[in-house]
Order: structure tokens, then C-alpha cells, then sequence
């Protein structure tokens, strides 16, 4: 048995991607899984099925990356997965082929953020080519990562 090979390269906290939460103690505005995909809940509403049976919570929800509208019907009793989302701003850099080129607190720098596409791309584009310095906002969830805002940095 002691010739087994280990590899303890990976190294985090062993925090998962999602936790458990009851279906009843869901709100609007929070967030959760549906199919696979981590989502923002925009409307829930609870129906009792009759005389027998738990009731039931209808989830509509927008996927927080794609903002495609998924839906979810479940017993108010039964566990949902809840996504860990986490917010962070970095300072813009560059935006290069596509890609933002972002500067942490501690001042590494993070080139894996794709610039966003649509009408939040293009403002971000122009601010940034007047030569604003920009605070970007990243949201991450289950391994994706996405820049949902901007502003501009209020110490210059």
C-alpha cells in the first residue's frame, strides 16, 4: 500500500462550488442552482397541492452569466443547491483580444476575464479608451467567472 503515488498540488480550503438550502428559505434577489447552472431568483411563488402532498415553490430565475431564464419547480421541503458567489473588483489594465487584463489589491495582475459583450462591452470600451481608470466588478460562480460592471476609480 505505501507505493501509492499522491499529488497534493492542488491546494484550497476544500470549500465546495455550492451548499445545500431548503427550497422555503429561498428568496428573491438570491441565488441558486437550476440544471447545472448557477442562477439569480427574479420571481418565486408557493402553491399547496391539495389535501395531501407538500407544497410546492416555482422558481424563475436568470442564469448570472448567460442571463438565459431558467425555471424550477420543487417541494418547498426538499434541499436546492445554492451557488457561492463572490464579487470582486479589480483595476482595469488593458483589454486585449477580447480579454480584460486586471490588477488585484494585492497587485498581481489576472488576464482570464472575458470583456463583456453587448451594451455593458462597448460602454466599458469607450470609458476606457478616454483614458478613464476603471474599477471593474467580477462575479464568480462555479468555476466561471464574468464582469457584470464598471465605474470609474474615484482616487484620481
Amino acid at each position: 500500500m505505501s507505493d501509492e503515488e499522491h499529488n497534493f498540488e492542488v491546494a484550497d480550503a476544500g470549500s465546495s462550488a455550492t451548499y445545500p438550502m431548503q427550497c422555503s428559505a429561498l428568496r428573491k434577489n438570491g441565488f441558486v442552482v437550476i440544471k447545472g447552472r448557477p442562477c439569480k431568483i427574479v420571481d418565486m411563488s408557493t402553491s399547496k397541492t391539495g389535501k395531501h402532498g407538500h407544497a410546492k415553490v416555482h422558481l424563475v430565475a436568470l442564469d448570472i452569466f448567460t442571463g438565459k431564464k431558467l425555471e424550477d419547480l420543487s417541494p418547498s421541503t426538499h434541499n436546492m443547491e445554492v451557488p457561492v458567489v463572490k464579487r470582486t473588483e479589480y483595476t482595469l489594465l488593458d483589454i486585449d483580444d477580447g480579454y480584460l487584463s486586471l490588477m488585484t489589491i494585492d497587485g498581481d495582475t489576472k488576464d482570464d476575464v472575458k470583456a463583456p459583450e453587448g451594451e455593458l462591452g462597448e460602454q466599458l470600451q469607450a470609458a476606457f479608451d478616454e483614458g478613464k481608470d476603471l474599477m471593474v466588478t467580477i462575479i464568480a460562480a462555479m468555476g466561471e467567472e464574468a464582469a457584470i460592471s464598471f465605474k470609474e476609480s474615484a482616487g484620481n
